[in-house]
């Protein structure tokens, strides 16, 4: 393997008065409901943040799988627009600093890549890392959304732990990451959304103010989610209005809705951090759901973007 150095480009140094948490967030593969990718522009649209270190783009991505955007202009071509994976130093709302990796997760060379990302986690002497995704979930988009948290260490899953059980899926690099990380004794966590799985292709808000609320309870970073309120209510008019024109679809989250009612209200039913977290009544039959859903997704390239 040849040297991770040359994966990365560091573009300014940092220093922290305590040690730093570190988000990941990588679209396109296990981000249901693009989830992953609005929250980790929603962060950068919203909090002051500065450029550390950015990623070899010619090292990691698939051109031909994920075609860059290219403008023409009447006779010209005027620009182009590169996916990268970038490092950035943000600071939230209540003047805590912690760096966020983010963008596209890589096509090629996982293992180099968790090497450089090892390296970002050395350098900076990172406390916690946390990986954001979202997985389809047979839940209703009228009722509150899930999130499932798993960790290295057991004092790091504080939230509801979902009852799939054991079930073996594709690998994907933020959950390599998160095993890598752990294993060479660094805590590392995800906090994963529970997206309705009939919107898992759609660019659906409410997804990411979930994972946003999810990392905040289990960080204690302060990241702003509210803004993202009126194009998640935007969002839920638009399925409603699909429901109320679609009788097959009204009658598939009329017996959502009644399977989630009756849940919440049985004996043992948890609610963590304000999130709720569903306790379904057969974990082989959710753990085929997710294993179905992740198989089915292709091996590199971003899923379509369409709003809900």
């Amino acid at each position: 393997m040849r040297p991770v150095d040359d994966l990365i480009t560091w573009h300014r140094d940092v220093e922290f008065d305590e040690r730093p948490v570190l988000l990941h967030a990588f679209s396109g593969f296990v981000d249901a409901g693009n989830g992953v990718r609005i929250a980790a522009d929603h962060i950068l649209a919203t909090l002051d943040h500065k450029l550390v270190a950015t990623f070899d783009s010619d090292e990691l991505i698939d051109y031909r799988a994920r075609r860059p955007r290219m403008s023409f202009v009447v006779d010209h071509f005027a620009s182009v627009e590169l996916d990268q994976i970038d490092v950035h130093e943000v600071t939230d709302t209540a003047g805590q600093r912690f760096l966020l990796v983010a963008g596209p997760e890589p096509d090629y060379q996982w293992l180099r890549f968790i090497g450089a990302v090892k390296q970002v986690v050395d350098r900076f002497d990172v406390r916690l890392a946390v990986g954001l995704s979202a997985i389809p979930w047979p839940t209703p988009h009228t009722r509150p959304i899930g999130v499932t948290v798993h960790g290295s260490q057991p004092d790091l899953v504080t939230g509801p732990v979902a009852p799939i059980g054991e079930v073996e899926v594709p690998g994907h690099v933020g959950a390599m990451l998160e095993l890598q990380l752990g294993q060479s004794g660094v805590p590392s966590m995800g906090v994963t959304a529970q997206v309705p799985h009939y919107l898992v292709q759609f660019a659906y808000p409410r997804s990411a103010s979930t994972l946003l609320a999810g990392v905040a309870a289990a960080t204690g970073l302060s990241l702003p989610g509210d803004e993202l309120e009126p194009a998640a209510h935007q969002a839920d008019l638009d399925i409603a209005a699909q429901v109320a024109g679609n009788a097959e679809f009204a009658t598939v989250v009329s017996a959502l809705e009644q399977q989630y009612d009756q849940q919440i209200a049985a004996p043992g039913y948890a609610i963590a951090g304000g999130l709720a977290g569903q306790s379904l009544p057969s974990a082989d039959e959710l753990a085929a759901q997710v294993e179905q859903f992740l198989s089915e997704l292709p091996d590199s390239g971003d899923p379509q973007e369409p709003h809900a």
